[in-house]
């Protein structure tokens, strides 16, 4: 089976989701390496301290959920290490998840 050839429409969508992923990738070293200077390689939910040998394990959580929200005092931030941060936007699913209207709410399972 023969491949399809490549158009300039799709070498074009490469670009732009390669520039897109470039650009995503720096805004988040920026506010990460600025978050780390700023505070303390301290988990902000289990207290666990990080050392260079496991700071990667250390994330930064936006505390308002807007990614793009990356003020130069880094009042959006808090330090959370990668367990901690799951557990903080399950439990953000899971209260957007309640919040729902009854009408909007799924059907109980019956037996």
């Amino acid at each position: 089976m023969q491949k399809p050839k490549a158009t300039a429409d799709d070498a074009r969508l490469d670009r732009i989701v390669a520039a897109a992923r470039r650009d995503a990738e720096q805004r988040n070293n920026g506010y990460r390496e600025r978050a780390l200077k700023m505070y303390p390689w301290v988990c902000g939910r289990c207290a666990r301290e990080f050392t260079r040998a496991n700071v990667q394990e250390l994330t930064v959580h936006h505390r308002n959920h807007n990614h793009d929200d990356n003020p130069a005092d880094g009042s959006n931030w808090e330090l959370l290490c990668v367990y901690c941060h799951d557990n903080e936007h399950a439990r953000y699913v899971d209260h957007a998840a309640g919040s729902m209207g009854a009408a909007d709410a799924p059907a109980a399972a019956t037996a």
